[in-house]
């Protein structure tokens, strides 16, 4: 039976040692000889670029250049690949990429898969019950999730459970949020901007070529990322965390939403995206569902 920790205890386990969390991730599975010519010309990444059994993270985009979906991609054989993104949102990618799919030798099967995230300084899959990769089984699928100033796996199809405690799931939102990685729905949704999120570094080729929605993404890296709002942390007063969509308010009025939020032993941390010219460091006051107003400040992640 395993170890479930409590809040506090998960989030001392997340600064000086290793915590699981379990959840779902959606599994695209994309097989065929046409396969990597086929995502090249789709997806933001350069997939032909990967060696098998890399991973790295890819945007799909709308062919107005705003986000489809955001998710990692690996190389599992020279002619398959797998995608695998929040839960929830494989039916709409599976859809936008047989949309393109013409006169293609590949094959897309979606599924979801069970998922455990291994995060904390000592996260590795060495030691941890036998959890590992291995190519020639469909389980224990180890995948790199190392988040900004903190190590991390997951573990796609695990055959067994590793060998450390599991968390309290606030403490991976928390962390999440600390390290500014964005969600699905709640950071990332047909109205976003790829630059807006933080995340083109990590996830755009600019040298492989064309692909569906390269217009708007090259457009906007060339005029220096200066989209007309941006993904901030914010750090509140007190122990209600604002609902997502409240607004945020500075000096001289309205700024930017909540995108995601939670109370933590340490306070409430948020994230929102707030409208350019508006830097952290500025107080902000965040509405909250109990009809108050909470004091904070904006910050640059990591908070």
């Amino acid at each position: 039976m395993n170890t479930v920790l409590d809040l506090e205890a998960t989030e001392a386990a997340l600064v000086g040692g290793v915590v699981a969390f379990e959840g779902n991730r959606d599994v695209i599975e994309v097989d065929g000889p046409d396969a990597g010519t086929y995502l090249q010309g789709q997806i933001s990444q350069d997939v032909l670029g990967l060696d098998v059994g890399a991973s790295a993270w890819s945007f799909v985009l709308a062919p107005q250049g705003k986000v489809d979906a955001w998710f990692r991609v690996t190389r599992t054989s020279e002619h398959s690949f797998l995608l695998d993104l929040d839960a929830g949102f494989g039916d709409a990618v599976l859809t936008r990429l047989r949309r393109f799919k013409l006169r293609t030798k590949a094959d897309l099967t979606l599924r979801t898969a069970r998922s455990i995230a291994v995060r904390g300084p000592a996260a590795t899959p060495v030691g941890l019950g036998g959890v590992g990769p291995d190519d020639s089984q469909p389980h224990d699928r180890v995948l790199p999730a190392a988040w900004p100033g903190i190590d991390g796996f997951d573990v796609l199809d695990p055959s067994h459970d590793p060998a450390v405690p599991f968390g309290d799931p606030a403490a991976l939102l928390a962390l999440r949020i600390r390290t500014g990685q964005p969600a699905m729905g709640a950071e990332l949704d047909e109205h976003t901007i790829p630059a807006e999120a933080g995340v083109v570094d990590a996830s755009v080729s600019f040298t492989k070529g064309c692909y569906v929605g390269q217009e708007l993404v090259a457009r906007v890296d060339s005029r220096g990322n200066n989209t007309p709002r941006k993904l901030l942390g914010i750090r509140l007063h007190g122990s209600e965390a604002p609902l997502p969509g409240a607004e945020v308010v500075g000096p001289d009025g309205a700024v930017g939403v909540i995108t995601s939020s939670v109370a933590t032993s340490s306070g409430v941390i948020a994230m929102a995206y707030i409208k350019r010219g508006t830097d952290p460091g500025v107080a902000v006051r965040v509405a909250l569902a109990s009809g108050s107003m909470a004091e904070g400040q904006l910050h640059s992640f990591p908070l």
